[in-house]
């Protein structure tokens, strides 16, 4: 930080510090909200970024947290409109999506009931709801819609149990539930990873969103290290990012493979019901000249009129 702050933001001081004067109060006071007040002072009025290391990393992680939880609005909505544009669940497992939504709403409840600090866990709110958006478009076009409606009530019986009414979960289960999310959220990857080794392509799986939860899983990382102290969360976020590194990997080994799957045998219409054509014979003269054929005789007897 040292030479951050030697060779970048002590030249840029003289300009910075109208910048920062001229800063409304209420965003001052989010600031301080954050980070403290002390460290406000530190970073944002004196502009030192090397004097106290731990005020530095905080914003660091507050930063990324915040990040995480904004680019959450929108990390599956390529997937979304991807499966809508193709009409198609090929390479997308639904497995996959209903494990990484239990995940989700597991810690999102854990973290709303121990109130630890929206950046570390929000982007689980929004994730779970496109995720459900997905798993319902997944079943839909494979011929499923009971099974879609069926997916939606379990989600929502889910979301009352955990965060509505929180008698019916007490805090030590929650904490076991906890423990066991990790575990569904590294289960969560593994029949998406299967599905698409097996069919030998990413199908309708979005690039756009499997990046973006790389990035993610490694921020993650750091922000749990940085602002919680739960080993349990921890845990999970580091293996979460070695699977989403396999997902990766997949992604860019399979870039544009069609997805090969099983071939269905085209089954052909009945016999009477087929309609065969015969080809329609083309006189001679007409094939050689090219001159039109002479209108076939009605069948009439044409009638004469007698000369008065």
């Amino acid at each position: 930080m040292d030479a951050i702050q030697k060779t970048l933001v002590d030249p840029l001081q003289p300009y910075l510090r109208p910048v920062v004067s001229s800063v409304p109060q209420p965003i001052h006071d989010a600031i301080i909200s954050l980070v403290g007040p002390s460290c406000h002072n530190t970073l944002v009025v004196n502009l030192d970024l090397a004097q106290d290391p731990e005020c530095t990393s905080l914003a660091i992680s507050k930063a990324l947290g915040i990040g995480i939880v904004g680019a959450s609005g929108i990390v599956k909505v390529p997937q979304i409109l991807k499966l809508i544009r193709s009409r198609s669940s090929a390479g997308v497992s639904f497995v996959s999506y209903a494990l990484e939504t239990a995940s989700l709403l597991i810690t999102l409840s854990y973290g709303v009931r121990n109130q630890f600090p929206f950046s570390t866990y929000g982007e689980s709110a929004f994730i779970a709801a496109q995720d459900v958006m997905v798993g319902v478009l997944v079943l839909t076009y494979a011929g499923r819609s009971a099974a879609a409606a069926a997916f939606v009530a379990v989600v929502a019986a889910s979301v009352y149990a955990l965060l509505v009414d929180t008698t019916i979960v007490d805090a030590q289960t929650m904490a076991y539930l906890q423990a066991g999310a990790g575990a569904l959220g590294i289960a969560s990857k593994v029949p998406q990873i299967l599905t698409i080794w097996q069919e030998g392509g990413t199908g309708q799986l979005s690039a756009f969103a499997v990046f973006n939860y790389l990035a993610g899983s490694l921020s993650r990382i750091f922000t749990t290290l940085q602002e919680v102290d739960d080993k349990l969360i921890l845990y999970g976020f580091v293996a979460g990012f070695l699977l989403n590194l396999v997902l990766a990997a997949q992604m860019l080994y399979y870039w544009n493979s069609p997805v090969q799957g099983k071939k269905q045998p085209q089954k052909l219409p009945p016999k009477s019901k087929q309609t065969a054509r015969k080809p329609v014979a083309t006189p001679a003269a007409t094939r050689t000249t090219g001159a039109s054929p002479s209108p076939k005789p009605s069948g009439k007897t044409p009638t004469t009129r007698r000369r008065g």
